[in-house]
Formats: C-alpha cells, structure tokens, sequence
C-alpha cells in the first residue's frame, strides 16, 4: 500500500523483482504496527523472513515476544536480533540461507489474510479469468494481482500491466472486474469502503497476532527519556537548547582544532624547506619549484593544515549527536515553523541531513509526497551548512571576524559567528519556503508523524571509523581534487558515499 515513490520503487522490486528472499525488519517495541507491513508482503511472496530487531530496549521496557509462536502463525522463518551486537545476525543469515536454497517450506498455501466471503469471492473471481487468460504468469501471484485489480489503485495496475505484460482490455478479465466491482455495490461496498475493510481487516489480524506472541512483564514507559523530551522539545527551551549544542559543538571545533593546525602547519613548513634544498640541490628550474613547491604542494598542505583538524573533531561530535538520537527532536523542533512557512514537516528532517551532506538531504527529500513541496525542500537544502562547509566557515571565522580580539574571547567570538550564519541559513530557509509556497509552488501542507526514538548510548569505535574514514578524509580529498559538480555527482564512487552517508 505505497504512499510514496520510494514505497512504489522497492513495492515494485518486491512483485516483479524476483528476489530469492525478502528480509522483513521489524520493530520488537512495536510489533503489533509493523506486522502490517509483513502481511502486505506476504499477500505477494512467501519467500520471507521477519526479522525482530531490537530485542534488547524491548527487554528493557518488559516486552517479551514468542518468536517460535511468530513464526507458527506467520508460517515464515522469524528471527530475533539486536543490530548493534553482529553475533547476533548469524541466526538470520542462516534463515535467508535456508529460504534462498528452498530449504524452509510453508506449512500451507493458504493465504496469509482472509477478508471476508463477500471480497474473497470477487478475488477469486478475478483470479480464475487471470489463470485462464495467462496460465504461465510470472512468479504466478494470481490472488496479489486480483486483489490490487479489485482495488483499482491506477498506480498499482500500471506497474502490473508494464511488468506482468497483462492486457487488462482482454474480455473475459474486464468481463470479471466488472461483475466483481457490481457484486461488490450490490452488497453495499463501494471502492472506499473496500480499501478501509482490507486495511482494517490485516489491522484486526496484526491486532490478533501480537495479543497471542507478545507478553508484557512490568512494562512501563521510560521516565527519564520523557523527563528529558519535555524539555527538548518544549516550546521555550527547545530551540535555545539546540543552538546551545551546535554552539558548544563549533566551540570545542573550533578551540580544539587550534593545536593540531599548528602542529601540521609546522610539520608541513618543515617538509617545504627539506624539498626546496631537494630540488635546488638537482639544480631544477624556477618554473618547476613554483609549480610544485610554491603552488601544488603548499596549496594541498593548507588545505590539510587548516580543514584536517576541525572536521576530525566536528564530525565525530555531529554523529554523537546522530546516534544519541537528538536530530529527530531538532526536526521536531522545527517542525512548528515550517508549518507556518506552509511547506511540509518532512522538510525538517531533510534540512537535518543537509547538516550532515547536502546532497543526502536533497536526495532524502524523496520522501516528501507532494512534488511541489518536494522541489521546495530540494531548492532550499543548499542553504544550510553541511559538513564540508564547516571547516571552511571555522576558518573564515577564525581568521577574519576572531582574529581582532585576544584568545580567549577570539574563540567565544569565533563560535558565535558560526552560529548565527547556521540561523542565518536557516531563516533563509524558512522566507525562501515561504516565498516559493505562496508563488510559484502553491499548494496545500502535507501532514506527516514523526516517531521519536529513544536515547542510544553511542557507539564510540564505529562514530570514530566512519566520521574519519567515511567523512572527514571523503570531504578533504573533495576539497583537494577539484572536482566540479557535476563530475562530483557522475563518479560512482561518491553516489555509494552519498548512500552511505
């Protein structure tokens, strides 16, 4: 039942993909909302396995699940797992092994939901024109195809009719989609009051199968998270609350970075002096020194010198923040005020990874349904910092607004400058949103629910590798290149960077 394009594309590669084995990741916390989505697939494959991931915080909040149950009434594989420990992902890939060499077979073809004899009757109506019309039909998912052609979702029947080849102008499957549509009004179920029963229908079954697999042993909310959120997200402290932290973040990137700059400033002037003597001891010509000493070289020990040190230390302090869990309470935050700008909540969210890399955010802005308010939100991005832009907005700040006052007020001064251009940024945002809502892109807010997460303890070894190794020397050897734009997005290399970030 997709609701954005995203959803279409992977709803898609699911129907007509022929994936060996579809993982199913699910929410232990919250398994009862999540089995929706597994019965949606499992009404196209029964390849699957469900995979029960954060085991541990449900153990926490007294949340116990029967996985052998699970999978007795899911007639799937399940499998329990906590992410963060890799040992335990050895019990789902050995599922994934079994199901991808047909090892596991289902207890019984019947299907997965049944809706009613009324509804079941119009599908297997639809099902045998289907069969008679293409007996050799793809992956032959009959009762999927009759059910979405029963529902009329023209989005659906269009991937259907491009990718099983089927010519739904034949005659005897018209004939039956509308006896099927008919049958259905004259028992009183018109096409929306078909979607809200099968929806409600898988609802009621997910409803059923938690109550018999879920056993909750002194289950009580977290005080402390809530305690906290109040004053996050309150209306009052929220925002002073997040550009303190940005501000202590600049401040100690800024104050920190000092000392190792100086050090391979030092380091580099040394070298510099050593392949001077070198290349006058070879007798080399002025042209050349220039070239290579005065131009490449001290051109790339600058850059090494002045960016190296702030993006090792921000981006470490930006992913802690990541992996706390604070960014969603930033969007939160935010969420307010883009509202007023008449613009999409998602927005906020895609703002946040502009934080992190431009081009992520712009590429998150998939999941903004309205495509007016998504070209809003894409346009926009550029104008938040991301990291990249951090090192060079330190040492603008450092070097012209700081500099004029002595070293420790040179620091405070230094920190607020860049916080108020990272509000300057996004105020920009929010009056150019504005702007483009009430003009060119005219269109009504889409309403969306941000689901907080609970604070994580961070993982301090894996913020460290991939804030050094997937962040800081990525952007630096950007920085040093030369790319252009449009070769920095053509090499394949940085589009799985992109992902990855």
């Amino acid at each position: 039942m997709s609701n954005s394009q995203e959803e279409e594309i992977a709803r898609d590669y699911i129907c007509f993909g022929n994936a060996n084995c579809i993982v199913v990741v699910v929410d232990a916390t919250c398994l009862e909302r999540n089995l929706n989505l597994v019965y949606q697939i499992l009404e196209i494959t029964k390849n699957v396995v469900v995979c029960v991931n954060l085991l541990d915080e449900a153990k926490n909040k007294g949340i116990s699940i029967n996985l052998d149950k699970l999978s007795n009434l899911l007639e799937v594989p399940v499998v329990g797992t906590i992410a963060r420990k890799k040992n335990s992902l050895n019990n789902l890939m050995e599922a994934v092994l079994n199901v991808c060499n047909n090892t596991y077979k289902s207890q019984t073809e019947n299907p997965p939901i049944f809706y009613g004899e009324i509804i079941e009757k119009c599908i297997t109506n639809i099902e045998n024109s289907i069969k008679a019309s293409y007996p050799d039909l793809f992956n032959n998912n009959y009762r999927w195809i009759s059910l979405k052609l029963l529902e009329g979702n023209s989005a659906i029947i269009k991937s259907i009719e491009n990718n099983l080849k089927i010519n739904l102008n034949n005659d005897l499957i018209s004939k039956n989609i509308n006896y099927s549509n008919n049958y259905l009004l004259e028992n009183g179920i018109s096409l929306n009051m078909l979607k809200n029963e099968i929806v409600s229908t898988i609802l009621f079954k997910a409803e059923n199968i938690a109550d018999l697999v879920i056993n909750y042993k002194n289950f009580s909310y977290d005080k402390k998270t809530i305690k906290i959120d109040k004053i996050l997200t309150s209306k009052l402290t929220g925002i002073p609350i997040m550009i303190l932290f940005f501000g202590i973040i600049f401040w100690i990137t800024i104050v920190g970075s000092n000392y190792p700059s100086k050090l391979l400033s030092a380091f580099f002037n040394y070298l510099e002096e050593k392949l001077l003597f070198l290349f006058k001891f070879f007798n080399s010509p002025d042209w050349l020194i220039g070239l290579l000493i005065y131009g490449m070289y001290r051109t790339l020990a600058w850059v090494v010198a002045v960016m190296l040190p702030p993006m090792a230390i921000f981006f470490p302090l930006f992913t802690i923040l990541e992996d706390l869990g604070y960014l969603p309470r930033i969007a939160f935050n935010l969420d307010g005020l883009f509202k007023k700008a008449s613009t999409s909540g998602k927005q906020a969210l895609t703002m946040c990874m502009g934080f992190g890399c431009n081009s992520a955010g712009v590429v998150g802005c998939r999941i903004i349904e309205s495509p007016k308010e998504k070209l809003i939100a894409t346009i926009t991005n550029s104008f938040i910092p991301c990291n990249g832009r951090f090192p060079f907005l330190i040492t603008i700040s450092t070097i012209f607004i700081a500099s004029v006052f002595n070293s420790f007020n040179a620091s405070i001064i230094s920190t607020l400058s860049i916080s108020l251009m990272v509000v300057l940024g996004v105020t920009i945002t929010f009056i150019i949103s504005k702007l483009l809502s009430k003009t060119l892109l005219k269109g009504i807010p889409s309403s969306f629910v941000l689901e907080l997460p609970p604070f994580r303890k961070p993982q301090f070894g894996k913020i460290f590798i991939r804030s050094i190794f997937d962040r800081t020397l990525f952007v630096l050897r950007k920085s040093n290149c030369g790319c252009s734009p449009s070769r920095y997005y053509n090499m394949d290399f940085c589009k799985y960077k992109y992902w990855k970030l």
